[in-house]
């Protein structure tokens, strides 16, 4: 991320010059100064009734265990400090759980094991018999044929010249459609050091939706009052916009952010902590028979200043056009970290109660936009994108695309999608990044070489391109703003707003929707921005080219089998997925001998020794349950 708000305090002349002078060194003067009357605007008064101190309440279910968070406005002197979780059966109010406020920050987390997801319950929590805050557990849609998942990123609160910014379009709209899951991927908050103000005013604008569906929300870089983020393992950053690497505020203040964003998601992976004592949230949720892994691709990330020289005016930013990618593909770069990738790789060959795999995190993986923050502001790469370090990235993407995952991110202000390649172009899996839901600082994908591959009819800027760290991608579609955006509100020509993705899981396919700003979605004269909706097959997140294929499989006794394919020369897993059906003819990219995994848990069967010799193969494997 690149565009900052500054919340100014004290001598506001001197402040406002040296941000000034600070954004022209950074490129970030899309971000007008504040004026006192703005300022003020951002004033948080956390003064409210007693009724009322509960601000809003954040929830999960997964495998029957129920995790909430209650988020209140401060408590005085003398208030319990103590929270009830109630909910409604046979028309009262029965007590579940009780749990401790945590001062710092103000949250108060629950956890419900034994949590029977079949039914809707209403809940409410309750402080002191005075305070209620009332809200929904949904019922896992797990008999829904189509789920629908709502992302979003990139909350600033203020308009691009002056005011605050309302929500309430976006909230009418996902009300309308009344999505599943809401996924917000981070930059929820914009203020660098007040975010405990800043998240109530989240709450605020989007607690109704909060309080009836299951959320999810990750901390990016402006969360936890950075410009960029590169986690490196939690290491002390010494500089505010942390290119050297690791978190420049306070431990406590971290670890406060990451305590409000996302204590109740599903227990981590491996909760081991970090250095310095900073907590983990990397795992995984499956809701409606959808397996989402929710990953931290800032935690592990190294920064650039002390891996990379520097080859522009930021450490970075790369404005060398004739520079080798290969320089800065050093062995000491890391992106998702060893930890995550054991994560994943025990995620994909994991299909219990799954029909689709989708991975969730801050970004996607690759140098996403040429021009940052206003036209003539050309990068060659971004370091602060995932298409750094290569290997890394590589990495990511050959294990996304084991499972066939579709990628859900954000972050970049730019509305894109994405098929990634390895080796190939679109030899891996497609990512949908949504655009902000305010887009104070702008990003174009404008590719000085037309695209090669392109769909007939399609501009230059889409087809096959390499970006700028040689990464191999394909542009299906992009939301550019307009040469000239306007101001105040008409947000549609800064090319903000919201994604949307329907997985279906009858046929297996997704649905990927990108909706501006103030519009009606259920209008039918309402349209996405262009390239959008774009309907795609769930294979199609593995798109590399087979090299032969093996018999096909005729499955009798079970449908929809979990199926997992092992290469035996090497004992690596080639990939695993829940086919569609009782036939599937599985694809290989190495001649040899494989062993197939049919089923799952006791209920499974295993053939070995499956040659696969060519790409036309007749023969037929009879499986019998």
């Amino acid at each position: 991320m690149r565009e900052r708000n500054t919340f100014f305090s004290g001598k506001r002349v001197v402040g406002s010059i040296l941000f000034l002078l600070v954004a022209g060194i950074y490129g970030m003067t899309g971000a007008p100064a504040q004026s006192d009357e703005r300022k003020n605007q951002l004033d948080y008064d956390l003064d409210v009734p007693r009724d009322e101190v509960i601000c809003f309440a954040l929830y999960t279910v997964n495998d029957n265990i129920l995790k909430l968070t209650a988020q209140l406005y401060p408590l005085k002197e003398g208030e319990d400090r103590t929270l009830r979780l109630e909910i409604k059966e046979g028309g009262e109010w029965t007590e579940i759980a009780r749990t401790e406020v945590i001062e710092v920050g103000w949250t108060a987390p629950f956890r419900v094991e034994n949590w029977d997801d079949t039914k809707q319950v209403p809940y409410r929590v309750n402080h002191a018999d005075k305070a209620f805050y009332e809200g929904t557990i949904r019922k896992n849609p797990v008999d829904k044929e189509e789920i629908v998942v709502a992302g979003f990123t990139g909350n600033s609160i203020l308009q691009p010249h002056g005011g605050t910014l309302p929500k309430t379009d976006i909230v009418d709209n996902i009300k309308k459609i009344d999505v599943d899951l809401l996924f917000f991927s981070g930059d929820q908050v914009y203020d660098h050091n007040r975010h405990y103000q800043a998240w109530l005013n989240f709450g605020r604008d989007f607690g109704e939706i909060i309080k009836d569906r299951p959320t999810i929300t990750i901390p990016d870089d402006h969360d936890v009052g950075q410009p960029n983020l590169w986690g490196q393992n939690g290491r002390k950053s010494f500089v505010p916009e942390g290119h050297d690497g690791g978190y420049y505020k306070p431990v406590d203040y971290v670890k406060e952010v990451e305590r409000a964003q996302t204590s109740h998601l599903p227990d981590p992976y491996d909760p081991t902590p970090i250095e310095r004592g900073i907590g983990v949230y990397y795992t995984d949720l499956n809701w409606g028979r959808i397996s989402f892994a929710i990953l931290e691709d800032r935690k592990f990330k190294t920064g650039p200043e002390a891996v990379v020289p520097p080859m522009g005016p930021r450490p970075d930013h790369i404005t060398d056009p004739n520079y080798d990618p290969k320089s800065v593909d050093v062995p000491e770069a890391r992106l998702l970290g060893e930890r995550q990738l054991k994560f994943l790789d025990d995620w994909g060959q994991d299909w219990t109660d799954a029909d689709f795999k989708v991975a969730l995190s801050q970004t996607i993986f690759c140098g996403g936009a040429h021009i940052h923050g206003k036209l003539g502001g050309r990068l060659h790469a971004d370091l602060d994108s995932n298409g750094w370090p290569q290997t890394g990235r590589r990495k990511a993407i050959i294990a996304l695309r084991k499972a066939f995952a579709l990628h859900f991110a954000g972050d970049q202000h730019l509305a894109t999608i994405f098929h990634h390649g390895v080796n190939e172009w679109r030899d891996g899996n497609i990512s949908f990044c949504v655009p902000s839901i305010a887009n104070l600082y702008l990003r174009w994908w404008e590719p000085l070489e037309e695209g090669k591959n392109r769909a007939p009819g399609d501009p230059p800027y889409l087809g096959d391109h390499v970006d700028g760290f040689d990464n191999l991608v394909t542009c299906y579609a992009v939301a550019n703003p307009t040469k000239e955006p306007a101001n105040g509100d008409k947000l549609t020509t800064r090319a903000a707003g919201f994604g949307i993705v329907r997985l279906n899981k009858a046929t297996r396919k997704i649905t990927l929707e990108c909706w501006p700003r103030n519009v009606d979605i259920t209008d039918p004269s309402a349209e996405q921005y262009p390239g959008w909706p774009r309907t795609i097959g769930q294979t199609d997140n593995y798109g590399r080219k087979p090299i032969a294929y093996l018999p096909t499989l005729k499955i009798s006794g079970q449908t929809d089998s979990v199926v997992q394919v092992v290469d035996e020369s090497t004992g690596e897993v080639a990939y695993t997925l829940r086919i569609n059906g009782t036939e599937f003819q599985p694809k290989v990219f190495e001649k040899g001998a494989y062993t197939i995994h049919i089923g799952e848990g006791a209920n499974k069967k295993t053939l070995s020794s499956i040659e696969a010799r060519s790409l036309v193969e007749d023969s037929v494997i009879e499986v019998e349950f």
